[in-house]
């Protein structure tokens, strides 16, 4: 087993296709196939199921990744620290929900370093692949967000996980519409107010349960629901049909533009400590952050200073 497969087992698992993983990695799709099936000979075990719609990972495969993704940063670490020639570039990922401010610190922390020694990524996803990535080391840091009403959930997930939660900062719920919204200029906003138009959403999967969901107060009876599964979508669903979501009332203009504004939300009684969001970040549990990781904290930091 060498280094070089477990690289060509984690390429093939990312991307679901023997052709794309050889394209990515520019070698040969035969010898990607053979080093892969050598790789699962000297396991043992079977690591992918193949099919016409590609390469899946077994049971099996996916506890096998896991262990990959950590023998390769380690080994990464390694000739990073301690290896001649600098060759193999530092990586650096964050997955996180749609927070525009969780990007703007991104670019800030980036424009520190040299992009041509570093491999960054950032990924805006799911809940569910914010927690699986970061456990898997795909990511350093995952930026999400507890309630009252998903804490205890989600909390014994990331314990699951080995992961831990560290608080970043607590907010009420805004809605955020676009200017143009009939609303857009009331001081606050009430849920009867709302009522005319349609909730958005983003949109979580078919196994995902109420307790991932991005938006604060997921369990309310919206009477017209949309839902989306990037940022830019749900902004121009916000201007095209008067959509709204609830969210935390941190916004980005840089990133996001000056069309949309983010207006208190008047909670009910029963909502008052529900709708009450703590937005942090997660890692894997005793881990020290690397030199890139504490710079985008900082940053992260920076940004919501202004916000409280």
């Amino acid at each position: 087993m060498t280094i070089q497969q477990l690289i060509y087992a984690i390429t093939v698992s990312e991307t679901g296709s023997l052709n794309k993983a050889a394209e990515k990695l520019y070698v040969s799709q035969p010898s990607l196939t053979e080093a892969v099936r050598e790789l699962e000979k000297e396991c043992g075990i079977t690591i992918f199921t193949r099919s016409a719609k590609g390469m899946t990972l077994t049971p099996d495969g996916a506890e096998f990744i896991l262990y990959a993704r950590q023998t390769v940063n380690q080994y990464n670490e390694l000739v990073e620290h301690y290896g001649s020639g600098g060759a193999v570039k530092k990586k650096f990922g964050v997955t996180c929900q749609h927070y525009s401010f969780a990007v703007k610190a991104f670019v800030e922390m980036v424009k520190s370093y040299d992009t041509a020694e570093y491999e960054f990524a950032i990924r805006e996803a799911r809940t569910g692949d914010v927690i699986s990535d970061v456990a898997s080391m795909r990511s350093e840091i995952g930026i999400l967000f507890l309630s009252d009403y998903n804490r205890s959930a989600i909390e014994k997930i990331l314990r699951a996980n080995d992961l831990e939660f560290k608080h970043l900062i607590r907010c009420k719920a805004y809605v955020y519409i676009a200017r143009s919204h009939p609303l857009a200029r009331r001081k606050k906003i009430t849920f009867e107010d709302l009522a005319p138009y349609p909730c958005l959403s983003f949109e979580q999967g078919d196994e995902a349960s109420f307790y991932y969901a991005e938006e604060i107060l997921s369990t309310k009876d919206y009477p017209r629901m949309i839902k989306a599964n990037d940022r830019a979508t749900m902004l121009n669903l916000m201007v095209g049909l008067n959509g709204y979501t609830l969210c935390s009332g941190i916004i980005c203009e840089e990133l996001n533009g000056d069309q949309f504004v983010a207006v208190p939300f008047v909670l009910e009684e029963e909502d008052k400590v529900a709708g009450i969001m703590e937005i942090g970040y997660i890692t894997r549990r005793n881990t020290v952050l690397s030199g890139c990781g504490r710079l985008y904290i900082e940053k992260v930091n920076e940004y919501l200073k202004g916000e409280e």
